[in-house]
């Protein structure tokens, strides 16, 4: 049985050598709060996936090229943790892909995405699986641009608590923190640097609204 509905996606494999995983963790002790000079041949979201799992940060995805301080915001969300004002990232190097390279400022569009992971009773965690949709017309018109992926410090968020379903426990790979984050560094993505570019769904904003306020557990609201 598989973990989740075969409209997630699962997280591409990672082929990690230990010569990788050296050149992973020097980038990393390069970060000295700026822009990072990414050189490796190794796709961007497979860094920003192994920092998270390797080192006390979550990532945060936006256009904005010069954020020095995070401010907590609050959100418009349909969750009680994810409309609570705070700085939110997430442990996983593919999700804040999706909010660095769309230009919500060019064109309008509502956004449905998750990031999720089965929990096993013996501790181990299941591959990532996303949903990522936004509003069909502006998927139409390609509101792709180049953006940013910051790096932050882990110490004040909490993650999301997890939530069940008839076959156990999920984590949702949220994090928030009620206090201003500095970050530690940022690194410049493109379109092409997140993977599921292709994969990307378009959805009716009424539709998905009243199918969400009819049944709030019901996510992503499909047919």
């Amino acid at each position: 049985m598989a973990d989740f509905p075969d409209y997630f996606l699962a997280r591409p494999p990672m082929a990690l050598t230990p010569e990788l995983e050296a050149a992973f963790d020097a980038l990393f002790v390069s970060a000295a709060g700026g822009a990072l000079d990414y050189a490796l041949a190794a796709p961007k979201w497979q860094w920003l996936c192994w920092l998270c799992e390797r080192h006390e940060v979550v990532l945060h995805g936006t256009a904005d090229p010069a954020i020095e301080l995070f401010q907590p915001i609050q959100p418009i969300d349909l969750t009680d943790f994810g409309s609570r004002e705070a700085v939110y990232g997430a442990s996983d190097g593919i999700w804040p892909l999706y909010f660095a390279i769309l230009d919500r400022t060019g064109y309008a569009m509502s956004l449905n995405n998750a990031a999720v992971c089965r929990c096993y009773p013996d501790g181990r965690r299941g591959v990532p699986h996303y949903f990522f949709s936004i509003s069909a017309p502006a998927l139409a018109r390609r509101p792709f641009q180049s953006g940013w992926v910051y790096i932050l410090p882990r110490q004040s968020f909490v993650p999301q608590p997890p939530f069940r379903d008839a076959d156990g426990e999920i984590a949702v790979l949220q994090w928030a923190s009620p206090l201003p984050v500095r970050p530690l560094a940022r690194l410049a993505v493109d379109p092409e640097d997140f993977p599921f570019l292709a994969q990307l769904r378009g959805h009716d904003d009424a539709t998905m609204m009243q199918r969400a306020r009819a049944n709030p557990g019901g996510f992503p609201w499909l047919d």
